[in-house]
């Protein structure tokens, strides 16, 4: 009999369990938090639903809604034109679909974040994971697990905000920019609301994650959960984001395949 072929032995490998399905993706409704820039700036929108019938007279067989949000609403992808530096590169429809499914490390630093809620990732941490773990996967992500996903039923909590600011974990300005110009990664993914740590405001350049990343048609990918479920090596992640014409991004069903032995 004929070897079977590559997506037949994905396909039992599925069904056996032996390949995990790992869902990274918050749950999307009114009580998904939501970012807040200063007040002179326009706000995104909460996700809401609108019912349009249910089983009645508008229609007596259905049930369905419009939904009301923001792109960046939720597990959410960033493409390259959200930010100013990518303003002439791909809209989120544009997104080739082959960089939608790739492979996948996971760096954690929940440990450090939880005694420093501002903490930042240098280059040297990335490269020390590297000589444990082997180097980032070329056309993949590189997710950041800091914990930060345990906070995401309390909008308060999530943004850990005061007077000064939110304080969130995140790359350090001199990261970013080694992730998006040198790195050989396609983006970054994050449990935090955005991929700029919650001070990026006063970085230099500002926000340097959505800088870097965005000006070199990389991308980003927010509110992810269950980074814990991974390995440091060896997932594939799977993005969903809507392919909106002209969008900034997109809500996005991330998903990760994980071999189980």
């Amino acid at each position: 009999m004929p070897e079977p072929s590559v997506l037949a032995s994905l396909v039992s490998a599925l069904r056996e369990g032996s390949i995990e399905v790992v869902d990274l993706t918050a749950p999307l409704s009114a009580a998904t938090p939501l970012i807040q820039l200063p007040s002179e700036f326009g706000q995104t929108a909460a996700f809401e639903l609108q019912e349009i019938s249910r089983y009645d007279g508008r229609g007596p067989a259905w049930y369905w809604n419009n939904f009301r949000t923001g792109e960046h609403t939720g597990t959410h992808f960033d493409a390259p034109n959200h930010w100013v530096t990518g303003k002439d590169l791909a809209d989120v429809a544009s997104v080739p679909v082959r960089r939608l499914i790739a492979p996948a490390v996971v760096l954690d630093f929940a440990a450090e974040a939880e005694r420093d809620p501002d903490f930042l990732v240098e280059v040297d941490h990335v490269k020390a994971w590297e000589s444990q773990n082997g180097p980032l996967p070329d056309g993949g992500w590189l997710l950041l697990r800091t914990g930060w996903d345990e906070r995401a039923g309390s909008q308060e909590e999530f943004l850990n905000a005061d007077d000064n600011g939110p304080h969130t974990p995140g790359l350090s300005p001199e990261c970013a920019r080694w992730l998006a110009e040198e790195a050989p990664v396609i983006g970054l993914g994050v449990e935090t609301v955005g991929t700029d740590a919650g001070r990026a405001h006063s970085f230099e350049p500002a926000f340097p994650c959505h800088s870097h990343l965005m000006g070199n048609d990389k991308y980003g990918l927010t509110q992810l959960q269950n980074l814990a479920l991974l390995p440091p090596t060896g997932a594939v992640v799977i993005a969903g984001p809507l392919p909106i014409v002209t969008g900034s991004g997109s809500p996005a069903r991330v998903l990760a395949l994980v071999e189980r032995r």
